[in-house]
Protein backbone atom coordinates (compact mmCIF):
# COMPACT_ATOMS: atom_id res chain seq x y z
CA UNK A 1 0.00 0.00 0.00
CA UNK A 2 1.18 3.48 -0.81
CA UNK A 3 -0.16 6.98 -0.32
CA UNK A 4 -0.48 8.94 -3.54
CA UNK A 5 0.01 12.30 -1.83
CA UNK A 6 2.63 13.29 0.72
CA UNK A 7 3.21 16.66 2.39
CA UNK A 8 5.97 18.65 0.69
CA UNK A 9 6.30 16.01 -2.08
CA UNK A 10 3.03 16.02 -4.04
CA UNK A 11 -0.50 16.94 -3.00
CA UNK A 12 -2.00 16.42 -6.44
CA UNK A 13 -3.01 13.22 -8.23
CA UNK A 14 -3.93 13.30 -11.91
CA UNK A 15 -5.64 10.39 -13.69
CA UNK A 16 -5.07 10.49 -17.44
CA UNK A 17 -4.19 8.42 -20.48
CA UNK A 18 -1.99 8.86 -23.52
CA UNK A 19 -2.90 9.30 -27.15
CA UNK A 20 -2.94 6.01 -28.99
CA UNK A 21 -5.17 4.76 -31.78
CA UNK A 22 -8.60 5.45 -30.28
CA UNK A 23 -8.62 9.21 -29.81
CA UNK A 24 -6.42 12.24 -29.36
CA UNK A 25 -6.05 14.08 -26.08
CA UNK A 26 -7.81 17.44 -25.83
CA UNK A 27 -5.64 20.53 -26.18
CA UNK A 28 -3.95 21.36 -22.88
CA UNK A 29 -4.09 17.78 -21.58
CA UNK A 30 -0.86 16.62 -23.16
CA UNK A 31 1.14 14.36 -20.85
CA UNK A 32 4.13 16.71 -20.88
CA UNK A 33 1.93 19.58 -19.66
CA UNK A 34 0.42 17.45 -16.89
CA UNK A 35 3.88 16.26 -15.89
CA UNK A 36 5.26 19.78 -15.73
CA UNK A 37 3.64 20.39 -12.34
CA UNK A 38 5.22 17.32 -10.71
CA UNK A 39 1.97 15.73 -9.58
CA UNK A 40 1.53 12.02 -8.94
CA UNK A 41 0.24 10.61 -12.23
CA UNK A 42 -2.03 7.61 -12.73
CA UNK A 43 -1.87 6.78 -16.43
CA UNK A 44 -4.32 4.19 -17.72
CA UNK A 45 -4.71 2.55 -21.13
CA UNK A 46 -1.05 3.30 -21.84
CA UNK A 47 1.14 0.36 -20.87
CA UNK A 48 1.84 -0.26 -24.56
CA UNK A 49 2.89 3.37 -24.93
CA UNK A 50 5.72 3.44 -22.35
CA UNK A 51 8.30 4.95 -24.72
CA UNK A 52 6.03 7.96 -25.16
CA UNK A 53 5.47 8.16 -21.38
CA UNK A 54 9.24 8.17 -20.83
CA UNK A 55 9.88 10.78 -23.52
CA UNK A 56 7.19 13.10 -22.18
CA UNK A 57 7.95 12.79 -18.46
CA UNK A 58 11.74 12.42 -18.10
CA UNK A 59 12.30 16.14 -18.82
CA UNK A 60 10.03 17.01 -15.85
CA UNK A 61 10.59 14.18 -13.36
CA UNK A 62 14.08 12.97 -14.24
CA UNK A 63 15.20 9.48 -15.21
CA UNK A 64 15.36 8.39 -11.56
CA UNK A 65 11.70 9.15 -10.85
CA UNK A 66 9.93 6.08 -9.45
CA UNK A 67 7.31 4.26 -11.51
CA UNK A 68 4.98 1.49 -10.37
CA UNK A 69 2.99 -0.47 -12.92
CA UNK A 70 -0.01 -2.07 -11.25
CA UNK A 71 -1.33 -5.07 -13.19
CA UNK A 72 -4.79 -6.56 -12.56
CA UNK A 73 -4.99 -5.11 -9.05
CA UNK A 74 -7.30 -7.10 -6.72
CA UNK A 75 -7.19 -10.14 -9.03
CA UNK A 76 -5.44 -13.32 -7.84
CA UNK A 77 -2.66 -12.75 -10.39
CA UNK A 78 -2.04 -9.09 -9.54
CA UNK A 79 1.50 -7.81 -9.96
CA UNK A 80 3.38 -4.62 -9.17
CA UNK A 81 6.41 -3.83 -11.30
CA UNK A 82 8.67 -1.22 -9.65
CA UNK A 83 11.20 0.81 -11.58
CA UNK A 84 12.15 4.27 -12.71
CA UNK A 85 11.29 6.28 -15.77
CA UNK A 86 14.64 5.16 -17.19
CA UNK A 87 14.19 1.40 -16.76
CA UNK A 88 10.45 0.66 -16.57
CA UNK A 89 10.17 -0.20 -20.28
CA UNK A 90 12.79 -2.93 -19.99
CA UNK A 91 11.19 -4.31 -16.84
CA UNK A 92 7.77 -4.37 -18.49
CA UNK A 93 9.15 -6.09 -21.57
CA UNK A 94 10.58 -8.84 -19.34
CA UNK A 95 7.29 -9.15 -17.42
CA UNK A 96 5.33 -9.77 -20.65
CA UNK A 97 2.49 -7.54 -19.33
CA UNK A 98 0.88 -5.72 -22.24
CA UNK A 99 -2.54 -4.61 -20.99
CA UNK A 100 -4.82 -4.27 -17.94
CA UNK A 101 -2.23 -2.19 -16.11
CA UNK A 102 -2.06 1.25 -14.52
CA UNK A 103 1.16 3.28 -14.66
CA UNK A 104 1.82 5.30 -11.51
CA UNK A 105 4.55 7.95 -11.67
CA UNK A 106 5.76 10.25 -8.93
CA UNK A 107 8.25 11.07 -6.22
CA UNK A 108 5.84 9.77 -3.56
CA UNK A 109 6.94 6.24 -4.49
CA UNK A 110 10.51 6.71 -3.30
CA UNK A 111 9.74 8.43 -0.02
CA UNK A 112 10.09 6.19 3.00
CA UNK A 113 10.81 8.81 5.65
CA UNK A 114 8.24 11.54 5.29
CA UNK A 115 6.28 13.94 7.41
CA UNK A 116 2.76 12.70 8.10
CA UNK A 117 -0.13 14.90 7.13
CA UNK A 118 -1.23 17.26 9.90
CA UNK A 119 -4.64 15.59 9.67
CA UNK A 120 -3.18 12.58 11.50
CA UNK A 121 -1.36 14.61 14.16
CA UNK A 122 -3.25 14.24 17.49
CA UNK A 123 -2.42 17.88 18.27
CA UNK A 124 -4.03 19.13 15.05
CA UNK A 125 -7.51 20.53 15.65
CA UNK A 126 -10.18 20.12 12.98
CA UNK A 127 -13.93 19.50 12.72
CA UNK A 128 -13.62 15.82 13.66
CA UNK A 129 -11.09 16.49 16.41
CA UNK A 130 -12.15 19.69 18.17
CA UNK A 131 -9.93 21.44 20.68
CA UNK A 132 -10.38 19.96 24.14
CA UNK A 133 -11.73 22.40 26.66
CA UNK A 134 -9.86 22.68 29.92
CA UNK A 135 -11.83 21.76 33.01
CA UNK A 136 -12.12 24.59 35.53
CA UNK A 137 -11.96 23.71 39.22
Amino acid sequence: KQELTLPEISQTVIATRTTMHASAMPEGEELSKLGAIGATLAIHLSVRNLKFVQDELIPHYGEDCPVVVAYRVTWPDQQFIHGTLADIRDKMRKSKISRTALILVGRVFDEHNFRDSALYDPQHVHVLRPKKKSIKK
